[in-house]
């Protein structure tokens, strides 16, 4: 779902879940909810779950996978009672496909009255945590940092241009005696931009580098 690019220097840029959201799919009579929602551990992850059995405590299975994120990528999934491989496993794939971490998805089945067979378990529990990852608000978080240029009146909209050309807009904007824009620069791009605002102003520009940090670039638009 996220072009990963990093080097020893730079992060790779990663998806994230900014809003949980459900999808529902039918196989055979068979009912398929899925719910996901972002976690921060474990013990969230759990209370999650458990809040799902508890509001469907009348369906046959409430399945779970997560990913947790941490320094050490934690993985679980469960079945609930279908046959072994076929549900928690199944949905972890699809979670791990996503590459979004910190997530925990519950997948509801209302059973309709006739067997799937094995296959047929693993495609709709696969198709029902796809349907619900597209009712889901997910974003793009990017390393870098918020870096503030200072400028004059004059060189303005030569900067605006250029932060233009390449996809960027000032976070934050002051201006008094100068000017001053706050913009979020991934840090691949950023040697690059400054170079490029030196040269348009003749050097007039001044950069003051912010902390590093992981930040929101983008929201992805769920086809």
């Amino acid at each position: 779902m996220a072009e990963e690019r990093g080097s020893a220097d730079n992060k790779p840029d990663y998806p994230v879940l900014l809003e949980g959201g459900s999808g529902e799919i039918e196989e055979k009579k068979s009912r398929f909810i899925a719910t996901l929602r972002p976690v921060a551990d474990q013990a969230e992850a759990d209370a999650f779950i458990a809040e799902m059995k508890k509001q469907y405590w009348d369906a046959r299975h409430n399945c779970s996978a997560m990913v947790l994120a941490g320094e050490q990528e934690l993985t679980r999934c469960s079945d609930d009672g279908e046959p072994s491989g076929t549900a928690g496993r199944p949905m972890l794939e699809v979670l791990l496909g996503s590459g979004i971490k910190g997530i925990c998805c519950v997948v509801t089945r209302y059973f309709g009255g006739t067997l799937l067979g094995t296959g047929g378990l693993v495609r709709a529990y696969t198709a029902a945590v796809q349907e619900g990852l597209k009712h889901c608000r997910i974003g793009i978080r990017t390393y870098g940092m918020r870096l503030e240029i200072r400028t004059d009146y004059n060189d303005i909209g030569k900067i605006l241009y250029i932060l233009g050309q390449r996809g960027l807009e000032a976070a934050e904007s002051e201006y008094g005696a100068d000017v001053r824009l706050r913009v979020d620069v991934p840090e691949r791009d950023r040697e690059a931009l400054e170079k490029a605002v030196t040269e348009a102003t003749a050097g007039r520009t001044v950069f003051v580098p912010g902390e590093k940090r992981y930040y929101l670039r983008e929201e992805l638009i769920n086809s």
